[in-house]
């Protein structure tokens, strides 16, 4: 509250005043009086150093009279006056930018707004958005008792506890208290991820300004594991950095480092991805929750601040949040858990570090169960349990110190305590986890996060498997969702181990661990969004504050403070440093080790000073900055454009007429009013599961299953009525539907998704694809589209084709051709002989709880026949259902091991199958023999020495003796047995290689000779002697 003349003026009074406590005791409180002054003149040092020198107490600082002439003083006020004009022009520059990046942040998400206007996008976000409207409409309390039957026909769901609410009642709190009827619900809904996308700009920005802070950046990654291993704690004042500039109570370049964070932040395509005006999904609110978290969690961790872990509970807070609003709080407690583990395993371990992780566990978790669809999960979920290991752990070691400070005991007494507890805590922790194991209390790890630890399309699930987001990313996505990025967060890790502290840690660990994730899946590059941005800008903002510095000149001034720091503190010797000269020998030997770095350094240093180091810093100034320039124009350009391709709704299409006009195809929603204006209100809708929130949200209308996925079993069912025959499916549909909607033309439509429909079904039901787990006989059999025999025979492809393609029509006895959109995409039929009976059973027969409310249903007795056959899918992963299927898994990840194989043994079906349906056999007649080839044919086929899929597929059935694969081959095509390779061996030389005596015995049978030689002079026979 004063200004720079009282401060100078107080000053004086202190010395002044006699007084018979030596000045050396006050000195830090005076030192951190001046420092703390955010209108401190760069010559200050002048005047003080003048009274510390009169006084004697450091007589090596005094450098003129002891006392400050007038003459003195007025250039000190001149300087006071013009490093204040200075700091405010830095602070307008600051704030200027910043209004740039956000206001940047908030346009380029806006552009699908502008262009398409206020429509959410996408699938899911139409769950949201019904999900919401109930919630405005209805209340919390009916929303979280809202067992909702208009989804996953005839079964229903719980919707209000199986979501996560978060962004819901955020929708609803703006939308009642902030804009009221200035604005709709919709629109509402649809600004959300562009208004959150601003605010995660922003706090990305304070994480880089936090890690980044002098007294969180003090110390290097080397320095702290050098201490860990000699078993001495860095404690606050060793990992605090050198006094730099403070600017209104702003540090530099903290400032500069987290402005440019905001700057990546504001524009970076793997944030876009998620926050895009319409894109109403739960990672639009969920990353802003979780960049809270982090910022929230590393600000309890500050260096310097007696107090600063009672932001433990509001990290505790924030958590909650980003629970309410995603399942990925996973990801943000494990990683938390994770950093707090690390600071232990380097040593920095203490009481802030204790209080700020309990705290935050503690009131992260008891608010975190309150939410429905989480209950207790993160005391039972193995996906959880990390995180309370380490609250766990945390508590054992805070007890463990407190021991051994009031025993005051030695580092060996201390490791012997440590182990002692820990071992009494396991064996108490073991026991508990034997008596609960039984009954079940621990949950499985999920699919999707098995998924993450094995390669994709192999967790065992092919539901899972299906699912595009959960491939791997490659180079390639990492470049297009990050950009420039690759290059500057790496370079910002770097620079983070050599500023190295409690927080800037927890960036370490969160870049490990978010490079990890997002590489096995695509999807999860989104949480490289906030740690490449903060990386990125911790680079850019300490090479553009050192550049600017150079220029301008204020880096000799640091340096010489800096230097002056050093003698002065070189030149003190209190009583205290007496009592450490053991420590200090003890020490000698690593400071030697560092001594010639240090000689190069301090030489670099002193060069630099020079004119010709000046010169070359100042030219090295100018080319940095001018590059960093031209990269950020292209990465700016770049991503407004990529913008536009993810700002498109996937439910309008852009697209161009023959005459090179640009239209919007809207034929999807088109299909969904029609179903809303021309069906009754209580119609069921089949389609596959991904429109199932579309047809919900739009056409209001019953849908079969939707992107929930919940129930492996029901989305089997669906899939096997889809991909199944045309009567089989119409048997399940009739039970269960009243239309049937079909994407169609072309791209990701229906029938390019039918393979996976077919592999899901199998899945449960065994004998959909008997004796191919994977379906390969269902898809097509070349480029040109040709469809496999079953999915000929299919009940989607009779209706997606139907009049499409020559011979192909539904059957007029079972289906009405009733909508066909404009440009073809959808397709809507109406099912003829429709059950009634089972419709008005399943509104008869929904079995509700005590509390009146939990109401599910039943299928009808209609499909008890299908029903029957299927077996309930065990998940490897899911050990308490006492269940396992793994002949069914074996066969799986063969297929997907081994996709050739599984194509060839499917072509081969494919064989048979065509042969059985050929009207030429009555139900009488036994199946026909496989045909006896020639001797031409024969001879012509063994003389034929060449390297062929065929070749290859037979060397991989005898080498792996698969017997049955062989039969079905050559029952298909004989002519496979006398086939030869480039080498001239054939399945004859391979059979007595790998030593198969029923292959052989089976090409014996058939007559191929085991006396011919192959290239090289061989018999089958000297191969078996080798």
């Amino acid at each position: 509250g004063y200004d720079i003349f009282s401060l100078r003026s107080r000053i004086h009074s202190i010395f002044s005043k006699t007084s018979p406590t030596p000045l050396s005791q006050l000195r830090l409180p005076i030192e951190a009086e001046i420092n703390s002054h955010p209108l401190l003149p760069s010559d200050w040092a002048y005047p003080y150093t003048q009274l510390r020198g009169k006084t004697g107490a450091i007589s090596t600082m005094a450098k003129s009279s002891s006392t400050a002439s007038p003459s003195s003083s007025s250039s000190s006020a001149s300087a006071a006056t013009s490093d204040y004009l200075v700091n405010l022009v830095w602070i307008g520059a600051i704030l200027y930018g910043v209004g740039i990046f956000l206001s940047n942040a908030y346009a380029i998400r806006l552009q699908a707004i502008e262009e398409f206007g206020p429509v959410i996008h996408e699938f899911d976000p139409y769950f949201n958005w019904r999900a919401t409207q109930y919630l405005y409409e209805h209340g919390a309390k009916k929303f979280f008792t809202w067992f909702d039957h208009m989804v996953w026909y005839p079964l229903g769901r719980p919707v209000g506890t199986t979501i996560y609410p978060g962004m819901q009642f955020t929708a609803v709190f703006l939308k009642r208290y902030v804009f009221g009827d200035n604005m709709s619900l919709n629109d509402v809904c649809c600004y959300i991820p562009a208004w959150f996308g601003v605010i995660a700009t922003f706090l990305v920005g304070c994480i880089a300004y936090e890690a980044s802070l002098p007294v969180n950046s003090g110390g290097t990654i080397f320095g702290v594991l050098l201490d860990a291993a000699r078993g001495k704690y860095s404690g606050t004042e060793a990992m605090t950095g050198g006094s730099l500039k403070r600017v209104f109570g702003l540090s530099s370049p903290s400032v500069e480092c987290a402005l440019f964070s905001m700057g990546f932040m504001a524009v970076l395509p793997a944030h876009l991805m998620r926050s895009v005006g319409g894109g109403y999904d739960n990672e639009s609110v969920a990353v802003t929750a979780m960049t809270l978290t982090f910022y929230l969690w590393m600000r309890s961790l500050r260096s310097g601040e007696k107090y600063s872990y009672l932001f433990g509970i509001l990290t505790g807070v924030a958590y909650f949040y980003m629970v309410a609003a995603w399942g990925g709080y996973i990801f943000v407690l494990n990683l938390i858990g994770a950093h707090a583990a690390f600071l232990v395993l380097l040593g920095r371990f203490s009481d802030k570090v204790y209080l700020s992780y309990t705290l935050f566990y503690v009131v992260g978790t008891a608010l975190a169960i309150q939410v429905p669809v989480v209950g207790w999960s993160p005391l039972k979920s193995l996906e959880q349990l990390p995180a309370c290991a380490v609250f766990l752990g945390y508590q054992i070691l805070q007890y463990c110190e407190i021991k051994r400070k009031r025993n005051k005991l030695s580092r060996k007494e201390a490791w012997m305590l440590r182990v002692q507890v820990s071992l009494a805590a396991l064996v108490a922790v073991s026991l508990v986890v034997m008596l609960v194991t039984p009954k079940s209390y621990f949950g499985p790890i999920s699919s999707r996060v098995r998924g993450l630890f094995v390669p994709h399309t192999k967790t065992g699930n092919p539901l899972v498997d299906s699912v595009a987001e959960h491939q791997a990313a490659s180079q390639q996505a990492y470049w297009q969702y990050l950009h420039i990025l690759c290059f500057l967060a790496p370079m910002g890790l770097f620079i983070l181990l050599f500023r190295f502290g409690d927080s800037s840690g927890f960036l370490f660990v969160y870049a490990l661990t978010a490079y990890f994730f997002s590489h096995k899946m695509v999807r999860l590059v989104l949480l490289t969004a906030p740690i490449a941005s903060s990386l990125g800008g911790i680079a850019v903002g300490r090479i553009v504050s050192w550049s600017v510095a150079v220029l301008l000149g204020e880096d000799v001034v640091e340096e010489e403070k800096s230097d002056s720091k050093k003698k002065s503190n070189g030149s003190e010797k209190p009583k205290s440093d007496v009592k450490k000269k053991k420590d200090k020998k003890s020490s000698s030997s690593s400071k030697d080790s560092l001594a010639g770095i240090t000689a190069i350094k301090d030489g670099f240093m002193e060069a630099s000073k020079s004119t010709e180091g000046k010169i070359v810093k100042a030219i090295a100034a100018v080319i940095m900055l001018g590059s960093l320039y031209m990269q950020a124009s292209t990465f700016k350009t770049y991503s407004w454009k990529i913008s536009a391709g993810l700002s498109n709704p996937s439910i309008i299409l852009k697209g161009q007429t023959r005459e090179g006009n640009i239209i919007k195809v809207d034929d999807y929603r088109e299909a969904y009013w029609w179903l809303r204006d021309n069906t009754p209100e209580d119609a069921r809708i089949m389609a596959w599961w991904d429109y199932g929130y579309q047809i919900t949200g739009i056409a209001n209308r019953t849908t079969i299953a939707d992107g929930n996925t919940w129930n492996h079993e029901h989305i089997a069912l669906l899939g096997k009525a889809l991909t199944g025959s045309v009567e089989e499916g119409y048997q399940i549909a009739r039970h269960l539907a009243d239309y049937v909607l079909i994407w169609g033309g072309g791209g990701g439509d229906d029938l390019a998704k039918s393979p996976h429909l077919a592999r899901i079904a199998n899945s449960v039901y065994r004998d959909h694809c008997p004796g191919d787990v994977t379906c390969r006989a269902f898809g097509f059999v070349d480029r040109k589209g040709t469809p496999s025999a079953m999915m000929e025979r299919s009940f989607l492809y009779n209706l997606h084709s139907h009049r499409l393609k020559p011979g192909v029509m539904a059957d007029p006895n079972k289906f009405e051709a009733v909508y066909r959109s404009k440009y073809g995409k959808v397709r809507i039929y109406k099912i003829l002989g429709v059950s009634r009976k089972s419709k008005k059973w399943v509104e008869e027969n929904r079995e509700c709880d005590a509390g009146g409310w939990f109401c599910p249903g039943k299928y009808p007795p209609g499909l008890k026949e299908i029903l029957d056959k299927k077996k309930d899918f065990a998940q490897l992963e899911d050990f308490n259902r006492g269940a396992s299927d793994e002949e069914y898994q074996k066969q799986y990840f063969e297929n997907l091991n081994n996709p050739q194989l599984a194509k060839q043994r499917a072509a081969v079906k494919e064989k048979e199958e065509r042969k059985e349906s050929k009207p030429s056999v009555s139900n009488d007649e036994k199946p026909a023999k496989a045909r006896t080839l020639s001797e031409e044919e024969k001879i012509q086929i063994y003389s034929t020495w060449e390297d062929t899929e065929d070749t290859t597929l037979m060397w991989e059935i005898v080498n792996r003796n698969s017997v049955d694969d062989l039969e079905r081959w050559l029952q298909a095509d004989p002519g496979a047995a006398w086939l030869r390779s480039a080498d001239g061996r054939g399945p004859m030389w391979w059979a007595f290689e790998s030593k198969n005596q029923d292959i052989v015995t089976i090409l014996m049978k058939l007559g191929v000779p085991h006396t011919d030689r192959d290239k090289n002079g061989h018999t089958p026979v000297d191969l078996l002697k080798e």
